[in-house]
């Protein structure tokens, strides 16, 4: 019976964070109302109250979801160096791929301007925290530099991509940000 309980409610959640999708294709978060989401989601707004207050909560709760899905991947990947960094960002391009169309509008027009930020926050507090900056000290000092260039080259990648009519694996698109964060845009052109 439990197991019936959580289809139902992995069931109604997937439907709201797709109707959500569909909306903030159309507007902002901000002109979205619970009524429309809940008819769009064909279900009624007490089934959305039992799991959210607001839209926006809504959304703070998926975006806290994946945060916690990216602290996972870079705390997994803190101590490998086995061809780092390769296995992250291919573990990064999996998770987008199979959440593409909630990643579209997260970093959209009509998209969480705060979303990206709180990554920034997150990636920071694992550059600080890894080997990286252990590595050297000049890795240390730049780490912030270095951490900046990497999130918004990846956020521009990752929006390009999604946007691409046919698109690259996500292991052609790991391989591709290893190569350009290990070795720079210069080993492209050779």
């Amino acid at each position: 019976m439990e197991n019936n309980i959580d289809r139902r409610v992995m069931r109604t959640k997937t439907l709201l964070i797709h109707s959500l999708s569909t909306l903030m294709k159309q507007k902002n978060i901000k002109d979205i109302t619970v009524k429309e989401l809940c008819e769009l989601a064909d279900i009624n707004r007490g089934t959305f109250y039992l799991h959210y207050k607001d839209v926006y909560d809504m959304l703070e709760q998926i975006e806290n979801e994946i945060f916690e899905e990216f602290n996972a991947m870079l705390t997994a990947h803190a101590r490998n160096t086995k061809d780092f960094p390769y296995p992250l960002f291919l573990d990064i391009f999996e998770f987008v791929s199979d959440n593409a169309e909630l990643f579209r509008v997260l970093i959209g027009p009509n998209g969480d301007i705060s979303f990206i930020m709180k990554i920034h926050q997150l990636y920071n507090m694992y550059c600080i925290q890894t080997e990286i900056s252990k590595l050297s000290p000049e890795l240390s000092i730049n780490c912030k530099y270095y951490g900046n260039f990497i999130l918004y080259g990846c956020v521009g990648l990752i929006e390009q991509w999604l946007s691409s009519d046919n698109p690259e694996s996500p292991r052609e698109m790991a391989k591709l940000v290893t190569k350009l964060v290990s070795t720079g845009v210069l080993s492209l052109i050779k």
